[in-house]
């Protein structure tokens, strides 16, 4: 008997014929699945059901998504992918601003958009188990700390509140010191080779964990940017 645990995704889309597809496709892949197609009760259910995932549209009626991703990540940081109407970069940054992992444009496909959950998923959470009662991968850069077994992040021993895919980010840089890792590296390091989309999204997640952990992008402690290469973690030049 299978022990695992099923993941939980809320799907938010005021759509009801696109949100059926979604939801017909994600319970086919063994997902438990919750509905909503406004913004308010999407909040109210993210409590109730605490999703692994939401699939949540930008433009819903009333809060639309983007203040609903605001206030999830006030208590929540499942998953988020944004679904967005409109082949237009302001949307995605600005999705990707207020806490989002990833987007997804319409028209998408059903499948790729499962796929990219289950991507996702495979990536634990905080409070995940680590892997052994020793953090053998822990890292330190100055007063930042990163400790991967426990997925947390403190600088000068305050507890830093990151999103998954920041934390994720960070690790990754953290894993190499003085490496400098293009974007591509991270993406595939971060959301794993299937990925397809625009590498650009790393920007804004760095964008987000700079100003998290305090760091001045024109005189960096942590997160240095490498003109034309990627990025690297550390303050030496």
């Amino acid at each position: 008997m299978n022990s695992t645990p099923v993941a939980r995704v809320l799907v938010v889309e005021d759509d009801p014929l696109l949100a059926q597809l979604v939801i017909k496709y994600l319970e086919r892949d063994g997902f438990a699945v919750q509905y909503t197609g406004d913004g308010s009760d999407a909040v109210v259910r993210a409590r109730e059901f605490d999703p692994d995932a939401v699939v949540l549209d930008i433009g819903l009626p009333g809060i639309d998504g983007l203040e609903v991703c605001r206030q999830l990540r006030q208590f929540s940081d499942c998953y988020i992918i944004m679904l967005t109407a409109r082949d237009d970069e302001v949307d995605k940054l600005v999705g990707l601003t207020v806490g989002a992992d990833d987007y997804v444009t319409k028209p998408f496909s059903h499948r790729e958009l499962v796929a990219r959950v289950r991507v996702m998923l495979r990536r634990p959470r905080r409070g995940a188990p680590p892997a052994s009662a020793a953090d053998t991968d822990a890292r330190s850069v100055g007063p930042l700390h990163i400790s991967p077994a426990a997925r947390e992040v403190r600088l000068d021993g305050e507890v830093v509140a990151l999103t998954p895919t920041e934390f994720d980010l960070l690790a990754t840089l953290a894993a190499h010191p003085s490496t400098v890792l293009s974007r591509g590296q991270l993406i595939r390091a971060v959301w794993g080779p299937a990925w397809v989309g625009d590498e650009r999204m790393i920007d804004v997640h760095v964008r987000n964990l700079r100003r998290k952990l305090g760091d001045d992008a024109a005189a960096p402690r942590f997160v240095r940017t490498v003109r034309g290469a990627g990025y690297r973690i550390g303050t030496g030049r």
